[in-house]
C-alpha cells in the first residue's frame, strides 16, 4: 500500500506519535475511521425500521420513559 500525506500532516502525526510512531497512529487512526464507517453503516440501515405509530409512548413519550425507570431496582431516585 502505497500512501501520500502532505508535509503538514505528517509534521502533525510526527508532533502527536514521533517519527518512530508514525505507522502505528496511522494504523490506529484507519482502524477507527473503519469502525466509524461501519457504524453509520448500520444506524443509517436502521432508520425507519421502528413503525410511525402504535407504541405505548406514542400519547407522552416523557411519562412512558419515566414509567420505564421507575420499577428498576437499580436506579437510584
Amino acid at each position: 500500500m502505497h500512501i501520500e500525506l502532505d508535509d503538514d500532516l505528517i509534521a502533525q502525526v510526527d508532533a502527536l506519535s514521533g517519527p518512530r510512531g508514525r505507522s502505528a497512529f496511522v494504523r490506529t487512526a484507519v482502524e477507527r475511521a473503519v469502525q466509524l464507517e461501519r457504524r453509520w453503516t448500520v444506524l443509517e440501515s436502521a432508520g425507519g425500521v421502528i413503525a410511525d405509530h402504535g407504541h405505548d409512548w406514542d400519547d407522552d413519550p416523557a411519562a412512558w420513559v419515566r414509567g420505564q425507570r421507575r420499577p428498576d431496582p437499580r436506579r437510584a431516585g
